[in-house]
């Protein structure tokens, strides 16, 4: 596989919280020059309703059903008119009016009808669409997060398809019914009188022209009312997730002010969609009235010569009453049919991205491994030119445990990261038991490695399902005895429902340490061969690091373990210690021969007991 050197999303922090990008949260989503074209969006979705088929084919002969009965009432008014009306036949009138009601009936019944089944279709296909992008997003490798807040994909996946939905559940069998009774009027009217005809169908060039005018000009403002909607939805995310933060510096004001900042933002995008959308309903009624008088005038002139019956002229005005209705209903289904375009514009733009980390075509299973791991002259950079890790060379044999140390900022979780493929190498390689990490399948690979980071979540899941997570398939017996392992059994038996105690939101009614220790455990289940423990005792207090250092020392036996540890009496019985520096291994060997080199090893151990500055630590 071909090293990735795209770079790396510029993001910059909001009170110190969460990325922001070019137009706030979401980076680049917050702009929309990759936004579809409608006819190509239109298509996409095409794509997916007609999963639907046979509800979709049941839909249109009852549209079909529909649209004959609605032309059948103004005919028959005329037939009443002329021949039983004027005629005074009170019970061929009778007969009418019997026929009349049963078509009546039959109409609200195929309506009722066409609108169940076409919920279910929409239904289906929104489900197939939020399906697709949810999975899309398991997909994506971590760059593509870390320049996207969580509250602008939160928005493509509700908002957006919400948008969607409302469409094809409300206006899907409307837009279809406008057209085939546009249609049909249509050929009715031709068939009755031409000359009527043409005068009632002066609207449609007028129509099609205004609908062209707006169409051109609101597009655009729904998709920028949609973008703007989602930074505003990344905002919020962003203050209620990172809310310790923002009381803790007193940011509120701050806080309240990029707030209105971005709701104006959307307000005036609303505004211009709205504006322009909003002349549809005018301009349609006011071209339907021209029509309406038009015909109306000519259908007077012409009763008087006697060219049209009155019978034919009142049908014909109940025919422009019908044709006005349709050409009104798609003005009004203009503004929904516009925003489910933006709104499935921006879906696809998600469902259209290439996750940057992917299996190779010929990528083979990683089964048993002995777990020896190779960096072999490993350079890497999150962003373009800014190197993290210059020429790393490492070698971990099986069993053995070794400790990255260094100063924050030096590469060390950098390394981590790119053992765990979550990041592919800019250049060198990575090899387990001598096969490149690029060509296993990622899922085979991350079995092998069991990761615990400095930075703990848990579901909000029962805190046994929180530890099962490492091994699905486990047994409740196998999870106590890896919380014993993780010393974690001491405080889940404190809690209210021991193991089966709920978890709120990022498991907030737990303290660090004891999130921590849930994690261990989880890595504990899953057996791995690699370990990964990236800061792992970073959160406890002494004794409890005490006892969690015993239990990692037994489940490192016989593993290739990998430790990052600020606290550098933690590793100290480690086989290795890498000493990282400005993205190079600057010393390696033991604790002790380390010490004895005293150089910057040795700097970094002495300064954690008597509180020296190392120059080059931060």
């Amino acid at each position: 596989m071909t090293p990735n050197n795209a770079p790396r999303p510029q993001v910059q922090p909001i009170f110190g919280i969460g990325p922001r990008g070019p137009m706030g949260p979401g980076g680049g989503f917050g702009q929309t020059a990759r936004a579809k074209d409608a006819q190509g969006t239109l298509h996409r979705l095409w794509g997916y309703l007609r999963r639907q088929r046979w509800l979709l084919v049941a839909v249109v002969i009852l549209v079909l059903l529909t649209t004959g009965l609605s032309l059948l009432g103004p005919y028959l008014m005329g037939l009443a008119i002329d021949r039983f009306i004027l005629a005074h036949d009170l019970p061929g009138l009778a007969r009418l009016i019997v026929l009349m009601l049963v078509s009546y009936a039959a109409l609200s019944l195929t309506s009722w009808l066409q609108t169940i089944l076409m919920i279910r279709a929409a239904q289906g296909t929104v489900r197939d669409l939020r399906r697709d992008l949810f999975a899309k997003l398991q997909t994506l490798s971590l760059r593509f997060f870390d320049g996207h807040t969580h509250g602008e994909l939160m928005s493509r996946l509700t908002n957006d398809v919400e948008n969607v939905n409302t469409v094809l559940t409300n206006s899907v069998t409307s837009f279809i019914s406008s057209i085939f009774t546009l249609v049909g009027v249509i050929i009715v009217m031709l068939a009755v009188n031409v000359p009527l005809a043409l005068v009632s169908l002066i609207v449609v060039p007028l129509m099609a022209y205004l609908t062209r005018y707006i169409a051109r000009n609101s597009r655009q403002g729904f998709r920028d009312q949609q973008a703007a909607l989602g930074v505003l939805n990344g905002l919020v995310e962003e203050s209620i997730t990172g809310g310790k933060a923002v009381h803790a510096y007193g940011r509120e004001e701050a806080v309240i002010e990029e707030f209105d900042q971005a709701n104006r933002r959307l307000r005036a995008a609303a505004i211009r969609a709205q504006t322009y959308s909003g002349l549809m309903g005018p301009g349609g009624n006011m071209v339907n009235n021209i029509g309406f008088a038009a015909m109306a005038t000519a259908g007077a002139w012409m009763a008087v010569r006697g060219l049209a019956t009155i019978g034919t002229v009142a049908s014909f005005l109940n025919y422009a009453q019908q044709l006005r209705r349709p050409i009104s209903d798609l003005a009004s289904l203009f503004n929904t049919i516009q925003a489910a375009l933006a709104g499935a514009e921006r879906v696809f733009d998600i469902l259209d991205e290439h996750p940057e980390i992917e299996d190779a075509p010929e990528a083979l299973p990683l089964t048993a491994i002995a777990g020896k791991v190779v960096f072999d002259a490993v350079d890497f950079g999150y962003k373009s030119g800014v190197p993290v890790l210059r020429h790393v060379s490492l070698t971990a044999e099986p069993g053995q445990t070794i400790a990255l140390v260094g100063p924050t900022g030096a590469g060390k979780t950098t390394i981590i990261n790119l053992l765990s493929r979550f990041y592919d190498v800019d250049a060198g390689a990575i090899r387990i038991d001598d096969q490149d990490i690029r060509g296993v399948r990622k899922a085979d690979l991350r079995r092998q490695l069991g990761v615990v980071l400095q930075d703990t979540f848990l579901f909000s899941e029962s805190v046994k399902e929180n530890i099962r997570y490492g091994r699905l398939d486990a047994t409740d017996d196998e999870v106590i005895a890896a919380a014993r392992l993780a010393n974690a059994d001491h405080f889940i038996h404190r809690l209210p429902h021991s193991y089966d105690t709920l978890l709120s939101e990022r498991a907030g009614n737990l303290s660090q340490g004891q999130r921590q220790l849930l994690a261990i455990a989880c890595a504990i289940l899953a057996d791995p061969r690699i370990l990964v423990l990236d800061e792992a005792t970073s959160s406890v207090d002494t004794r409890t690091e005490a006892q969690i250092q015993e239990a990692l020392l037994r489940l490192m036996e016989g593993r290739t373990s990998f430790v990052v540890a600020h606290r550098l009496s933690t590793i100290r019985e480690a086989d290795k210690i890498l000493v990282i520096r400005n993205g190079e291994i600057v010393e390696q060997g033991s604790h002790k021969a380390l010490l004895a080199q005293e150089g910057f090893y040795y700097e970094l151990y002495m300064s954690q007991f008597k509180g020296v500055m190392i120059p080059g630590s931060r």
